[in-house]
């Protein structure tokens, strides 16, 4: 799947320098390529996985708009290639995000400068089958006692029955149910995976009994999405268990939003598109003067 290209996807990486990393993992070595804001020192670290259905896509196809997430942000975002089906299954791919993660926190201690014992915000996020991954991984990150100052959600599946009603409302809209059903057969195994140190490494939230306790979320869906459902069930669920959430529903919008073009400018960015908005939550969200910060 190709990046559109457009003008303001042009100015966002002339502001924006990137780089390619290698990422240690127990299971060998996680491609990524990090953006950080040209002008300024980053805000905080962003973890990002990217769509595709658990088959496809990778940091290359993403580079555009994720150029432009750093831009708005002011984040240095890790877009992370992790291991896909059918060369795996999950929870590979968790697994994938979680060493990420972990590499971020190294760099936001380093980056935070001069200032003993503190260190920049660390959060993950993702879209389609990336925002699942990133969920997942947020929950593993509560299991684990490990910092996560939040999750950013583009539209995730989240169900793989597929039974919301949003999947049949527009049942020749992208994703169909039948797409996303083959979909989470071919990236979930049987049985509850586990990690070494005994973590649960979930395939989608929706199995997790418990929600309390879980990073602040971020979330944003289309009114035209099949899977809206899905992600404002997540939401209804993550307000009972006590968790900040924040939810945007577009209207007019279907899946795969967050590769359409933007509108950054030189005044700011527009909160209009979803990329935008994503970007904006997310700073305010983590800046120094937001409650809970």
């Amino acid at each position: 799947m190709a990046t559109p290209t457009h003008s303001a996807a042009g100015q966002s990486r002339a502001r924006v320098r990137w780089e390619h990393a290698s990422i240690p993992s127990p299971s060998g070595p996680v491609p990524a390529r990090v953006y950080r804001p040209a002008a300024s020192a980053p805000q905080g670290w962003l973890v990002w996985a990217h769509g595709g259905s658990w088959r496809a896509g990778s940091a290359q196809d993403w580079h555009g708009p994720t150029a432009e997430l750093a831009l708005i942000s002011g984040f240095a975002v890790a877009s992370v290639d992790y291991r896909l089906v059918p060369e795996v299954r999950h929870p590979a791919m968790v697994e994938d995000v979680l060493a990420a993660l972990a590499w971020a926190r190294e760099q936001a201690v380093e980056r935070a400068g001069e200032r003993a014992g503190e260190s920049l915000p660390v959060a993950v996020g993702g879209d389609s089958a990336g925002a699942t991954l990133a969920a997942c991984a947020a929950l593993a990150c509560r299991d684990r006692a490990l910092p996560l100052a939040a999750q950013l959600l583009a539209y995730p599946p989240l169900d793989p029955g597929c039974t919301a009603a949003s999947y049949h409302r527009y049942p020749d809209m992208f994703p169909t149910a039948s797409y996303l059903m083959a979909a989470w057969q071919d990236y979930r195994d049987p049985g509850r995976p586990a990690a070494a140190d005994g973590t649960p490494l979930y395939s989608t939230p929706f199995e997790a009994a418990d929600l309390r306790g879980v990073a602040r979320a971020v979330l944003a869906t289309g009114d035209l999405d099949p899977v809206g459902d899905d992600v404002h069930r997540y939401a209804r669920l993550l307000h009972t268990a006590g968790v900040e959430v924040t939810l945007r529903e577009f209207g007019q919008t279907g899946h795969g939003a967050f590769l359409q073009p933007g509108r950054a400018t030189g005044s700011g960015p527009e909160t209009t598109s979803l990329r935008g908005w994503l970007g904006v939550a997310l700073r305010l969200l983590t800046s120094p003067a937001a409650p809970g910060a």
